[in-house]
């Protein structure tokens, strides 16, 4: 299997500019997963550093069972059997789209070039393209070729660096689906750099959010927005309400009533209870925890209603969907559904 395996991993570029710092990933054969921070943490340099643009100053890099990088070990990129999608496509102008894919390919029998460029092409929604120059297409369809081209190859892993970014939101999601496909059907190994928490969520099998340099967790979508590590994800990957909150084993008292914890707490301790705005509903029945509505921003497939809950310091935001029956300046009750997450 064509597993990724990053143990250690450092780069800095200059005495007090550490960008990676003893970073360690893997990604199992045949995953997508996303690696996914803010900018400046590292993302786009720890893509350089497999791809073997950049030298780490530590750690080691395995694609394989087989070292690209580490200690006395550094295979050019042409070695390494790693094939990149960058940023809006960046396909050769000069060239048409057949040229374009099958340029990684390795010399061969024309026929058999001939056909492994027609069946990227056919793999990609693309197929009697083969003529058309770059500019002929659109945003969306250079993509696609150039994971085509990415594709052709067999590469062991294949890295995409935000390529979804130049796209228009309606294509985004059209694009992102295509090439998802794309790769399952070839059953390639991906790492997707995205800085959109959405993109991550919805295309990989694994998330690894980035914070400092490292790791902060990796996990699959639904484990990193349901069971954030600590309180620093759970605000970036997603909305979140975090709220105060004495916790004895299943159950926390916080301003939003008693609310029931996803793992026990093995003592009663003090801490602070994750949800989402998911899972707060408007109520009008007397008795619930109150509050005072705030703002309301609207969507169109759905609202956040922004709440004053008495007894909270801070705001929470309740997501609605469909109309919105509430105004600013409105009282209104506060139900909550589900399990939360204590973060001691």
């Amino acid at each position: 299997m064509t597993d990724l395996q990053i143990s250690g991993v450092s780069k800095a570029y200059g005495p007090d500019s550490a960008v990676l710092d003893r970073l360690d990933l893997t990604v199992p054969g045949g995953t997508l997963a996303a690696v996914l921070g803010p900018s400046g943490c590292g993302k786009t340099t720890l893509l350089r550093i497999i791809a073997g643009f950049l030298r780490a100053d530590a750690g080691t890099v395995c694609l394989g069972g087989r070292t690209l990088a580490g200690p006395g070990v550094h295979l050019p990129p042409e070695r390494r059997r790693i094939g990149i999608v960058p940023q809006e496509g960046a396909l050769f102008p000069h060239l048409n789209v057949a040229r374009n894919v099958a340029f990684g390919l390795s010399p061969r029998d024309r026929a058999e070039r001939r056909s492994r460029t027609e069946e990227m092409l056919d793999l990609v929604g693309l197929g009697g393209y083969g003529d058309r120059m770059p500019h002929e297409l659109s945003g969306g369809q250079q993509q696609r070729i150039a994971l085509a081209r990415a594709l052709a190859p067999e590469p062991a892993l294949v890295l995409l660096d935000e390529p979804f970014n130049a796209l228009d939101s309606a294509l985004r999601a059209g694009v992102r689906a295509d090439v998802r496909a794309a790769l399952r059907a070839t059953g390639a190994t991906a790492l997707l750099v995205t800085h959109d928490q959405q993109e991550a969520l919805s295309t990989a099998d694994l998330v690894a959010v980035v914070r400092n340099g490292r790791i902060a967790q990796c996990d699959t979508p639904q484990d990193v927005y349901r069971r954030p590590a600590d309180p620093w994800v759970a605000r970036f990957v997603g909305d979140a309400v975090l709220v105060p909150a004495t916790a004895d084993h299943r159950t926390a008292s916080t301003p939003l009533g008693q609310l029931t914890l996803a793992a026990p707490a093995a003592d009663q301790r003090e801490g602070t209870v994750l949800l989402r705005p998911e899972q707060l509903h408007l109520s009008d029945r007397s008795g619930e925890v109150q509050g005072t509505v705030t703002e309301v921003a609207f969507y169109g497939h759905d609202a956040m209603v922004t709440v004053a809950v008495d007894g909270l310091a801070e705001p929470v935001g309740i997501r609605v969907g469909g109309s919105v029956a509430v105004r600013p300046g409105q009282r209104t009750g506060i139900r909550v559904t589900g399990e939360a997450t204590l973060h001691p």
